[in-house]
């Protein structure tokens, strides 16, 4: 595992050209893909690269890392739409090919099919994460099995009041969610994680130096062959 301290829009940048270069590599790449804040600005770079002809997504396939438990992609708040907001409705990608997990149905049994059908693929090339203020990474929260695959999974409270600024309400924030587990995030051959502000800085710590058991969730990634964190000064204040 790797970590480079970066300004915010030079991180940004980096991941976006460790995608756009996979992409030219292998146009049909699978990629993995996260929500919240934390990738925006990548996302935008991704579209600005696609409609400047840089890199095209029509034979990309992506996987997301998770999905709020109760809602469909219609709901503003939902990852599916997030996805189809910030990325999916701006590139040429064939929206059959974009996999976000079914937080509506049967989610049991949809979830034990997920990675099923990421192996189906061929598995992950590069997957993106962030990083939550209690080092869970997509909804593994601490106390999460490092064997874990996709699962349906109470979000933790401090992690709904991290969400809560995303809705009109905290009481609106779902208690669940459907989300790959950690082994299924470090069966990716590659991957990326992008962490900054003060608030993060201590999930950083935890990450790199902290116990690498079931209550730092991230500190998994230390086994990963091929790791990159990405952190601005005020993230790595505490390395």
């Amino acid at each position: 595992m790797e970590v480079k301290v970066l300004k915010s829009e030079q991180i940004n940048r980096a991941i976006a050209d460790t995608f756009i270069e996979l992409i030219k590599k292998n146009p049909k790449a699978v990629l993995g893909l996260a929500t919240g804040s934390s990738p925006v600005g990548v996302y935008q770079l991704l579209v600005k690269a696609n409609k400047e002809g840089v890199i095209s997504f029509k034979d990309i396939t992506t996987f997301n890392l998770d999905e709020y438990v109760g809602l469909d992609g219609s709901n503003d708040q939902s990852y599916r739409y997030f996805m189809n907001y910030n990325l999916f409705d701006h590139v040429d990608i064939d929206k059959k090919n974009t996999n976000v997990p079914s937080g509506v149905g049967d989610i049991e049994a949809l979830a034990k099919e997920y990675d099923k059908k990421i192996a189906a693929h061929g598995g992950i090339d590069l997957q993106i994460l962030g990083l939550g203020s209690d080092c869970h990474i997509a909804f593994n929260e601490p106390g999460t099995p490092f064997d874990s695959l996709t699962h349906v999974t109470d979000i933790a409270e401090s992690t709904i009041k991290d969400n809560a600024r995303f809705f009109a309400r905290i009481e609106d924030v779902p208690t669940k969610a459907v989300t790959m587990g950690l082994r299924s995030i470090m069966n990716a051959r590659k991957i990326v994680l992008l962490a900054t502000g003060k608030n993060k800085a201590q999930a950083v710590y935890d990450l790199v130096k902290g116990s690498q058991d079931e209550s730092h969730p991230g500190s998994i990634l230390r086994d990963h062959p091929d790791c990159t964190i990405y952190v601005d000064e005020d993230a790595a204040s505490l390395l």
